[in-house]
């Protein structure tokens, strides 16, 4: 079922409900009121405060943590990015966002890879224009600096 955000733009939920969500309680999942599963699985502790984060955020209005078969082509292979998430800023609505969260942003500590992929997925989120935004980031308030 296709659900329409805005006017013109659509999100399929059952891409999400199609796949089962694994994780272990009390391990690496964290309850949830405002992503499209109950639970968000994290793969680091970064994560788990982006997810803590955006339920906190009254600027937050639903988000999910990719998962693993969401995927981008690069020339690299392919790019998972961690979360997308909507947004209500000054009574605007971003209507997609893309965020990568690293728990260091120094380009030495990023493998030339990780960093190439990056890279090329910030191209592909530009290309699909300005309703897309792209972020990494380290931390949760660098990162609503960048849509306020």
């Amino acid at each position: 079922m296709c659900h329409k955000i805005g006017d013109d733009q659509f999100y399929a939920q059952e891409l999400f409900s199609d796949n089962e969500l694994f994780g272990y309680l009390q391990k690496n999942m964290v309850e949830s009121e405002k992503s499209v599963f109950d639970h968000v699985v994290y793969d680091s502790d970064v994560e788990l405060e982006f997810a803590k984060s955006f339920e906190g955020s009254d600027d937050i209005k639903l988000y999910a943590k990719l998962p693993d078969w969401f995927k981008i082509e690069t020339p690299l292979g392919t790019y998972n990015p961690d979360w997308a998430v909507l947004i209500e800023a000054d009574g605007k609505e971003k209507l997609y966002f893309v965020v990568e969260t690293k728990g260091s942003l120094f380009t030495d500590a990023l493998r030339p890879a990780e960093k190439a992929k990056i890279a090329c997925g910030k191209e592909h989120f530009k290309a699909l224009g300005s309703d897309v935004g792209f972020s990494v980031t380290s931390s949760f308030e660098e990162f609503s600096g960048t849509y306020v």
